[in-house]
């Protein structure tokens, strides 16, 4: 019999959009797309904040153009808007509990995740580990900071992608967020490729799995449920 996969995801707890006094948070689609994804395929899903909680929604993802079946089915879905409000706290998460990570965007990540100690040294125990790590959007910013036993930054020279910074301008945000996600993994080395704006677009470097935009999360979902069936 197949041990079921166990699958850590890791939302923002951060809800303020710079100093705009616009909210932000996690972008619904990037949770609820993989999430079905997983629990679809029988594995078994814990959901982490560095808070602990509620995880705050960021309210433009709620719009009715950002709407999906999985959004839909997410509003529905008790169970799962139970998880949300009950977060387990990241400090509290152990990498031999799972076999793979997750981190769904939003811009809410880029303040709380990027340099969080806690998340860092949590994911560079799964690559210790040979375990997937994957993210979706504006998560990749939870890699920027992640180090190799070398002590060298873990994108370099590997591929990867994020939300674009023509994505960001189109959005209006580009001077509000604390930095350029395309940018500083280019600064860091990485191997930065990127799709047409908007488009799905995900890329796969040994066990790191990295996705554009909200249009990219269900294939990083397929992608680490594809490795972790191997």
């Amino acid at each position: 019999m197949m041990s079921t996969n166990k699958i850590l995801v890791v939302l923002t707890s951060h809800s303020e959009m710079g100093n705009t006094g616009h909210k932000t948070g996690f972008w619904v689609e990037e949770f609820a797309a993989p999430y079905y994804a997983f629990v679809d395929a029988a594995a078994e899903v814990t959901v982490a904040t560095p808070k602990g909680g509620q995880a705050p929604i960021d309210p433009n993802s709620e719009a009715p153009d950002a709407q999906t079946e999985a959004t839909k089915r997410f509003y529905e879905d008790k169970i799962a808007q139970d998880v949300i409000a009950n977060t387990h706290k990241l400090s509290d998460m152990k990498q031999d509990d799972f076999d793979a990570i997750f981190y769904p965007g939003g811009h809410g990540p880029l303040w709380d995740l990027t340099n969080n100690e806690e998340s860092i040294a949590l994911i560079e125990s799964f690559i210790q580990a040979n375990k997937p790590i994957s993210s979706v959007c504006h998560a990749p910013s939870a890699f920027l900071n992640i180090k190799d036993s070398k002590g060298d930054y873990f994108i370099k020279g590997k591929v990867v992608t994020g939300f674009t910074n023509s994505e960001e301008a189109a959005v209006q945000l580009t001077d509000v967020v604390p930095f350029l996600l395309e940018d500083e993994m280019k600064k860091r080395g990485a191997d930065y490729q990127n799709a047409d704006s908007w488009t799905p677009f995900a890329v796969q470097d040994g066990l790191m799995i990295t996705g554009q935009n909200p249009a990219s999360s269900e294939l990083v979902a397929e992608k680490l449920l594809a490795q972790l069936a191997k």
